[in-house]
């Protein structure tokens, strides 16, 4: 209808009328306890979400051109307490459907960035079936055993996504290694066993199905949303890590440290080889096919004193296969620091992903054979602050600026500056 508010012009005037409502209640969402529905659900063992998120950027500079894209997902689904709910003790289960809508930054401006600048596009823009669990302690929550349809950053190098440069979002292997690593829209059949290992300790064993299909725009337009078994499986993701949560000092400083390493069995290709060993830009041949991926990660939070927290995290994948072979990231996080606005928090990161130097080496090759044609990559460098305004119980705008140097790890590529918007909704 002509006059009707479309895009962002809908989600702003949405946000508009939630910021001058009179009935948003206090306890951590925008519509309340539904006059005590809620609060009886969650006794019978049902936990009801409904959640939004946008996220809007502008290059200010950076790519052949400015311009301004949004981007956003829905979240529909719930965690159901099984022993309330039939009798099973120490049973829970959970079911978490997506859906992402718009279009991104990165590839419109052509910024030709390694990580998206708005982490949470991608991966289809529809619905999917991001979570279908169940999950049953045993020995007193000394062991739990999670079986279903996860991703695996749901469990292995887990990491909040407040940032909304991909670099800082979510689990450093799925970003990177996304072809056998799947996070956050997509998941996969999976099994997952924790045990605890006494004291801080505990450690966490995992397979998951490697299938090229949880990846494919088409199967995920048409079938992402359904529980079915897609055909053409490749292989297994088995990730193992152990987890150390001490707290130190007198304040009783809470830290979470986390360190993995995993192994797909699914086949891949070689970055730089063709199947008789040579570089392949050369010879045009069919790449090697190595049989296997591998690698490891580092996770260290720390929580510093006066609301701050500062997080350092590592991941170096093998040089066989994959193009990106390594990221460091780093960060500080200061919660409470406004006593006006105790529950708003600040935040700084910095972040480098390093090309592997074999596909550096294949691009000389090729620019050895036409001349300025290709650029060898080496780092791409990247630092973002945002501020978080808790504008309302379940509401949460968050401003960010973010500075990419070498996009892509290319000096040929103008670095960027992006201008962006967070939004997070709990309903």
């Amino acid at each position: 209808m002509k006059g009707e508010p479309r895009g962002c012009a809908r989600v702003l005037l949405c946000l508009g009328v939630l910021l001058l409502s009179p009935a948003v209640r206090a306890d951590g969402t925008l519509t309340g306890d539904w006059n005590g529905g809620r609060a009886a659900l969650q006794q019978r063992g049902i936990d009801p979400v409904l959640g939004y998120g946008s996220e809007v950027a502008y290059n200010a500079s950076g790519g052949d051109h400015s311009t301004a894209r949004y981007t956003d997902q829905w979240v529909f689904g719930g965690g159901f307490d099984l022993q309330a709910l039939f009798g099973l003790p120490a049973a829970n289960a959970r079911i978490t459907l997506t859906d992402r809508n718009g279009r991104n930054l990165s590839d419109d401006a052509h910024l030709g960035t390694l990580q998206e600048v708005q982490e949470v596009y991608g991966r289809g823009q529809t619905l999917l079936l991001t979570q279908f669990w169940y999950r049953q302690s045993f020995a007193g929550g000394g062991a739990d055993l999670k079986l279903g349809r996860m991703p695996a950053g749901e469990d292995f190098a887990s990491f909040a996504c407040d940032f909304e440069n991909l670099s800082f979002c979510g689990s450093q292997p799925g970003d990177l290694y996304g072809n056998y690593w799947y996070n956050w829209p997509v998941s996969s059949w999976a099994a997952r066993l924790k045990l605890q290992l006494g004291g801080d300790v505990d450690a966490r064993l995992g397979i998951y199905q490697v299938d090229p299909a949880y990846v494919d725009t088409q199967w995920e337009r048409h079938s992402g949303w359904k529980i079915e078994n897609p055909g053409g499986t490749a292989g297994a993701l088995i990730p193992l890590q152990l987890d150390w949560s001490p707290a130190f000092g007198a304040e009783r400083l809470a830290g979470q440290y986390a360190a993995g390493l995993w192994y797909s069995t699914a086949p891949a290709n070689d970055v730089l080889l063709d199947s008789g060993g040579q570089p392949a830009v050369l010879t045009g041949a069919t790449p090697l096919v190595r049989h296997g991926s591998y690698g490891g990660y580092l996770d260290l939070q720390q929580a510093l004193g006066g609301g701050v927290k500062g997080f350092l995290r590592a991941v170096q994948a093998d040089r066989r296969t994959s193009t990106v072979d390594s990221q460091v990231t780093l960060g500080l996080v200061c919660t409470g620091f406004w006593r006006a606005r105790p529950q708003d928090d600040a935040a700084l990161a910095l972040a480098r992903s390093h090309v592997n130097g074999r596909v550096a080496d294949g691009e000389r090759l090729q620019d050895q054979l036409t001349p300025g044609t290709v650029a060898v990559q080496t780092s791409e460098y990247v630092g973002e602050l945002y501020y978080s305004w808790h504008a309302l119980p379940g509401l949460v705008l968050r401003p960010d600026l973010q500075y990419v140097l070498h996009p892509g790890g290319s000096s040929r590529n103008d670095d960027a500056l992006v201008l962006g918007l967070k939004t997070q909704v709990a309903f």
